[in-house]
């Protein structure tokens, strides 16, 4: 009896110290298995993972220390948290045109040549030796006459009516063609006079 060493012996008082020692043991197992699963999610590391669970041997003091300076993410969101700054950090670099646009490695903007690919990024400032871009016809930073071409003109795009409207307004420039009469058509045809030879009248026999 638990109660026994105290000198009590009610079997009342006795069971009910009973029932509460044994709930303080399932609670202190528990604990255990709650902290190595627990420890599992947060720690890579497998020699942390037995340490914190060993520790969790000593009766609620071990789990009470785990819990204080245990990680506080557990390792699949510290992997997602990850992927989500990758993910951002391409995003940004894209947008800062820090990536080449050949094979979109990563560089950087002081770069003149692709470190992957070799491809020319851009060229250096004959004053000032700082790059510059190839269609920029002055150099920001020390206002050096390039020469640049600068970029090309776009063509502006026309409306659909517009597109519409401008063959109308061909076909109405284009001067009316005469339809020819079908005399000209067919050539000067032979009238029936000319068709057929005009006979003389005989001589008269008598008159001979």
């Amino acid at each position: 009896m638990p109660l026994a060493i105290f000198g009590i012996t009610n079997d009342g008082l006795n069971l009910v110290a009973t029932l509460f020692l044994l709930m303080l043991v399932v609670l202190w197992l528990a604990l255990i298995v709650y902290t190595y699963l627990d420890a599992r999610r947060r720690i890579s590391d497998p020699f942390l993972v037995a340490c914190a669970t060993v520790a969790s041997f000593f009766p609620f003091i071990g789990t009470a220390v785990y819990a204080i300076v245990r990680p506080p993410e557990y390792l699949e969101d510290a992997h997602e948290r990850e992927l989500e700054i990758k993910a951002a950090e391409l995003r940004v670099r894209q947008l800062e045109d820090q990536s080449c646009p050949n094979c979109e490695y990563p560089i950087e903007k002081s770069y003149l040549r692709c470190p992957n690919c070799q491809r020319r990024l851009k060229d250096p400032c004959p004053t000032c030796g700082k790059p510059v871009d190839p269609r920029w016809g002055l150099c920001p930073f020390c206002e050096t006459s390039l020469g640049g071409g600068g970029e090309r003109p776009r063509r502006k795009r026309r409306d659909p009516e517009e597109r519409q409207a401008q063959p109308q307004q061909q076909r109405q420039a284009q001067p009316r063609r005469r339809k020819a009469p079908p005399e000209a058509d067919q050539g000067a045809q032979p009238t029936k006079e000319q068709r057929s030879p005009r006979r003389e009248p005989d001589a008269d026999p008598r008159q001979a």
